[in-house]
């Protein structure tokens, strides 16, 4: 790896990595087109939809965990749904990961797409009234959540992330969960997911050490800066970032099928 390699490596992870901890994911949905596209736009080598997926995995498991440890004290993390949608997307995303070995990239990347136009829909449905609700009186429907993470796994675990991007969505919207606990909560349950895809890709020897390497140093060092930053902004800006976010990545994806 030369030092162009590595310093363009590092700024994708950074990047991703500060954007993830400020709006609750995991960043593969950030990262896996910028992996994917950047490197071979500056002339630096270029990675398979495997090999991104596999970097995407492992990275993502030392992204979320610090964007959670800079959330410890907020007062946002709902553990029963960290306990009930953690357990079941841990499940779910093991199983699409161990199986992605057995897909083609291009069903990979358009696993990928449908998940993020999935997403961007979900997150331009108006979501009045929502940051009225008090932590305290947060109520959902445990099996529903537990359900929706689970199949929410399957597909994140085939791209190598950890799900967050559709999952934010559909604790926002069909949940209903108020923002800002949102955010919180659901890097714990990706942390969690990403313990599953990462051994799926560890197992089936999907990941290059090295780059993924370069971009766990870079999200331990961006993601608590971007989820101190998250915590201060105001929800609707949040939640217009993580929007915009998802259907670039969206239509980014359908229009190189």
């Amino acid at each position: 790896m030369d030092l162009a390699f590595i310093i363009t490596i590092f700024l994708i992870g950074f990047v991703g990595s500060y954007i993830s901890g400020m709006v609750g994911i995991g960043g593969s949905i950030i990262k896996y087109p910028m992996l994917l596209y950047i490197p071979p736009m500056l002339g630096l080598v270029a990675f398979s939809a495997h090999e991104v997926s596999g970097i995407s995995a492992i990275q993502v498991f030392f992204a979320t965990i610090s964007g959670v440890w800079a959330y410890r004290k907020s007062g946002y993390l709902n553990k029963t749904l960290i306990i009930y949608m953690g357990s079941a997307i841990l499940l779910g995303s093991f199983i699409g990961g161990y199986g992605s070995n057995l897909i083609s990239e291009g069903t990979i990347n358009l696993v990928y797409g449908v998940l993020a136009t999935i997403a961007a829909v979900m997150m331009f449905v108006p979501k009045k009234g929502l940051d009225d609700i008090p932590a305290d009186q947060v109520v959902f429907n445990k099996w529903l959540a537990a359900g929706l993470s689970f199949i929410v796994g399957i597909g994140a675990g085939i791209v190598g992330a950890a799900g967050a991007f559709i999952l934010v969505p559909i604790m926002l919207v069909v949940l209903k969960i108020p923002t800002r606990m949102t955010i919180a909560t659901s890097l714990a349950i990706t942390f969690i997911s990403s313990i599953g895809s990462t051994v799926g890709k560890v197992v089936t020897d999907q990941i290059l050490y090295g780059p993924a390497a370069i971009m766990i140093v870079a999200s331990i060092l961006a993601a608590p800066l971007g989820a101190k930053a998250g915590q201060k902004m105001n929800t609707k800006v949040l939640q217009t970032i993580l929007a915009v976010l998802i259907l670039g990545t969206a239509i980014k994806i359908w229009l190189d099928f």
